[in-house]
């Protein structure tokens, strides 16, 4: 049998922006953003229960977002084509970048949040310089032949994946490209902590999904020895981030953003 992380609901928040399009973590897992539908892009202490701040901008649903390094700014991309950048203690906005054709998908800093990384439905990805007064992308790439989905940064690679079905890595460092087939559209990229990188794999047995009798659940076999459930009529569980560092895991479904933590922990502040 599969290892499993012995975690338990701890609290369920509704946000109050709408459907709750993604949940981030902080770089150390103390705070979390939440985007909305709202337009808003809201700062949490999962921990204790509390929302600390709000920020507006954008002139349509928010779908991403992200801390920098020292938790002083934040990056946030929108379907409004745009990648803003605001200041988390003031709130206020301090850089709106246009240069996208279409919806923004995904945004990251770099490792020392010098630079903002963005992905778009016009299949490109965009690079912006916080340095310099210039709006324009300091470089773009445009190797993907469709939407550019989601997109990770590291210190020497940047990892995107795209609805042409291909996870393309550039090693910064001898300026090379590496493009996987998967062959089906890639919504979700991560490296992990060897800086290896997999997907869901059925390797070595036929796996077996079925559906019940009112078409409600999904189930699934696995080879971790495992069956999954999908239900298909309650919420879907479209984001989650997991805490850098300890046993604790934020996700979001619909309105709502639900914490989990260890059955061990104590109970959550309030």
């Amino acid at each position: 049998m599969a290892d499993t992380l012995p975690v338990k609901l701890v609290y369920s928040q509704i946000c109050k922006q709408g459907a709750v399009r993604a949940v981030r973590f902080n770089v150390d897992g103390t705070y979390c953003l939440t985007c909305g539908s709202d337009k808003s892009v809201k700062l949490w202490n999962p921990h204790r229960k509390l929302l600390l701040k709000s920020y507006m901008g954008h002139g349509f649903e928010v779908l991403d977002a992200q801390s920098s390094s020292d938790n002083s700014q934040i990056c946030s991309c929108s379907m409004d084509k745009t990648v803003m950048v605001f200041d988390v203690a003031s709130g206020k906005s301090l850089r709106k970048y246009r240069g996208h054709a279409g919806i923004v998908n995904c945004v990251r800093f770099n490792e020392e949040s010098s630079l903002v990384l963005s992905g778009s439905i016009d299949s490109t990805v965009k690079i912006f310089d916080l340095k310099s007064r210039k709006m324009e992308p300091v470089q773009v790439l445009d190797e993907a032949k469709d939407s550019v989905t989601c997109i990770q940064v590291s210190d020497h690679e940047i990892l995107t994946g795209s609805a042409d079905g291909r996870i393309r890595r550039y090693d910064l460092r001898v300026g090379k490209l590496c493009t996987d087939l998967i062959g089906k559209s890639v919504t979700s990229v991560t490296f992990t902590r060897d800086s290896q990188y997999v997907g869901h794999k059925n390797t070595d047995c036929r796996i077996d999904s079925c559906l019940n009798a009112k078409d409600t659940h999904v189930f699934s076999g696995s080879e971790d020895g495992s069956v999954y459930i999908w239900d298909l009529i309650e919420k879907v569980v479209h984001s989650l981030t997991f805490h850098p560092s300890d046993n604790c895991l934020v996700t979001a479904a619909g309105d709502s953003m639900y914490v989990w933590k260890s059955k061990y922990a104590p109970s959550i502040d309030t």
